[in-house]
């Protein structure tokens, strides 16, 4: 009743054997490329973890100097900026790290938010409380008012590079998890597995369990039982050559850290051209 381990001459091996057998050699399999994954898998999550690390950081830095900004230059209003200054950078968080928003709307968002408080505390300062309607008349026509020109539309071209490249190697690194925890996780087909017990423990049932298999039998074996994985080779060079692309990038011209610490400037020279402007925009507004 042998299925796999079939002989001429006698055998010691049972039907029942040869099932334990196919359940050896695949625990075996799994095992073994669980073992040659793991290094592989700890290299890139310590990758994660370092690039998290240094992004958070970089944000906190950045976000301090920000405020930074209003406590010191615009002190009027650096009470109620808090709240705006917090909401972008928790915007620019949420995007590098996968988060279905854009960077121009957190951007435009932080600079509607900001135009009422410009407008009030600075450009008339007269003004003790504006209404709620009132100010969110003012935050709703900001982009038609225009209160800050070209500066809030550059900011967005400045971030957008950098962080655009910060979000595809953050999503880049978890997509190569995910597919070594999945390839890794493939189950052997059934004619893979009887393949492998004729190649390892057959043998046995003649009382041969010193002989190994030579190298091109093993080969062979293993080609047929990886078919699947095998095809994503080519795909696989392709994204390691797409990460090297990435992190050259952010060692260029996009530049996370000079994005970040730039915004504190950006904010400043806008809120700069709506003051030079202030008595055109009460006009308008």
């Amino acid at each position: 009743d042998l299925q796999i381990c079939q002989h001429r001459a006698p055998t010691c091996c049972t039907k029942k054997m040869e099932d334990s057998y196919q359940a050896a050699v695949r625990r075996e399999r799994t095992q073994s490329i669980q073992a040659l994954n793991f290094e592989l898998k700890y290299m890139i999550v310590g990758h994660i973890t370092a690039f998290q690390e240094a992004f958070e950081s970089l944000l906190r830095f950045a976000e301090n100097r920000t405020s930074s900004l209003f406590e010191t230059a615009y002190r009027p209003m650096a009470k109620e900026a808090a709240e705006p200054v917090k909401e972008l950078f928790t915007d620019i968080s949420l995007y590098i790290l996968g988060a279905e928003t854009t960077v121009e709307s957190a951007v435009l968002r932080f600079f509607d938010s900001l135009f009422p408080l410009v407008y009030s505390r600075l450009i008339n300062p007269g003004i003790t409380d504006l209404s709620e309607d009132y100010t969110e008349c003012l935050r709703l026509t900001r982009q038609d008012v225009n209160p800050f020109g070209r500066y809030s539309k550059n900011m967005v071209t400045e971030l957008s590079k950098s962080l655009w490249a910060s979000r595809m190697l953050s999503q880049a690194l978890s997509l190569g998890i995910e597919v070594i925890n999945t390839t890794e996780h493939a189950a052997l087909t059934k004619e893979c597995s009887r393949a492998l017990v004729r190649m390892q423990y057959c043998p046995h049932c003649q009382g041969l369990t010193l002989i190994r298999p030579c190298v091109g039998y093993c080969l062979n074996v293993m080609r047929g039982c990886l078919a699947s994985v095998s095809e994503l080779d080519a795909q696989w060079r392709e994204y390691i050559s797409t990460l090297e692309y990435l992190t050259n990038e952010m060692a260029a011209s996009h530049d996370l850290e000079i994005a970040l610490t730039g915004i504190r400037n950006s904010i400043n020279e806008a809120i700069l051209h709506a003051q030079l402007n202030g008595p055109q925009l009460s006009a308008t507004v």
